[in-house]
């Protein structure tokens, strides 16, 4: 079995991680780095995202080259990608971009997460569109939206759009 054409691909993705977090250091270079609330600054972020993806990409590259992928099991699903799911999850993303300025951020993104989630379930043949599964993914998106939003507006006081001047909604 030749595995050579195999190791070059999986050696070039790694490749493409690394170099894609090297570009998002490059870019945390130009972000100012003064500590805000809490001791921690804007460029903390980018700076952690950038050194984990770029360590990732290393070790990809580091496992292509040892064979390690070589010895894995075959991915399970479909043999191509089901295009609607796509649809969905590309759906979710876009009305969460045109609408969290207009209803704020939590109501946006459990949009979004309802929509992508949606998409995912009827890739995978589930009963996507009952009641109860409806409602247990708005409650799900509700439950991981709303702390991310009082995390970023109440603790790092970053402001992000609410539907209300209270800053809890």
């Amino acid at each position: 079995m030749n595995t050579q054409p195999s190791f070059r691909v999986e050696a070039l993705v790694g490749a493409a991680v690394a170099l894609t977090g090297l570009g998002l250091a490059a870019g945390a270079f130009t972000i100012p780095g003064e500590a805000g609330y809490g001791g921690v600054g804007p460029n903390f972020l980018p700076w952690l995202v950038a050194v984990v993806l770029t360590l990732c990409g290393i070790l990809i590259v580091r496992e292509a080259m040892t064979g390690g992928f070589h010895d894995m099991e075959a991915p399970s699903g479909a043999e191509r990608g089901w295009w609607p799911g796509l649809a969905w999850v590309s759906a979710g993303l876009l009305l969460n971009a045109a609408l969290i300025t207009t209803i704020g951020f939590i109501l946006s993104c459990t949009l979004c997460y309802l929509l992508a989630v949606q998409g995912l379930r009827r890739a995978q043949g589930q009963r996507a569109s009952a009641p109860g599964v409806l409602a247990t993914d708005l409650v799900s998106g509700l439950f991981i939206s709303a702390p991310v939003y009082w995390t970023f507006t109440k603790f790092l006081a970053i402001n992000l759009p609410g539907l209300t001047g209270t800053g809890w909604i």
